[in-house]
């Protein structure tokens, strides 16, 4: 976690990176398999809507099972990145998190980072719970279920 004052507004931030025996490819095919994102250890109760480049998704997560998320799909360059947006009105307070991928030799590298701003945050700030544990619990089923598909690591070169 993460909390800094970006072009004098307050931002807090979390991070996960870690690296994933799989093809950037396999990995986005698990990525975004909305309809299953759920089913693995993945901290989202559930996700309805399409993953997709201006699509709204509906998420709720283990953290605050009771609340519901309504994100947009900002970026969806596959199989790249991919960026959720959400907030309130007026840009009082904005959510955006970014998923990144990068191939290398032993697959791919998968960054998790999500930032909240705006003017908001900080009256905000002491509401929102510690998501680090959650992000490092995405990557980790993330990469379990990469494997668990059996999907095979990229050879150098290929």
């Amino acid at each position: 976690m993460s909390y800094s004052h970006g072009y004098g507004l307050p931002m807090l931030s979390f991070e996960v990176d870690t690296e994933i025996a799989g093809s950037p490819e396999d990995v986005w095919a698990v990525l975004t398999d909305s309809a299953h994102i759920a089913d693995r250890d993945s901290g989202i109760v559930s996700l309805e809507g399409t993953l997709g480049l201006g699509q709204t998704v509906r998420l709720v997560n283990e953290v605050d099972p009771k609340r519901t998320f309504k994100l947009t799909v900002t970026t969806y360059d596959a199989p790249h990145t991919m960026i959720w947006s959400g907030g309130m009105p007026l840009g009082l307070f904005r959510g955006a998190r970014t998923f990144t991928l990068g191939a290398v030799p032993a697959g791919t590298t998968f960054s998790m980072r999500e930032e909240f701003s705006g003017p908001m945050l900080a009256l905000i700030r002491r509401s929102l719970p510690d998501l680090q544990p959650s992000f490092e619990q995405f990557a980790a089923g993330l990469s379990a279920e990469v494997e668990r598909r059996g999907t095979p690591t990229r050879e150098p070169g290929a």
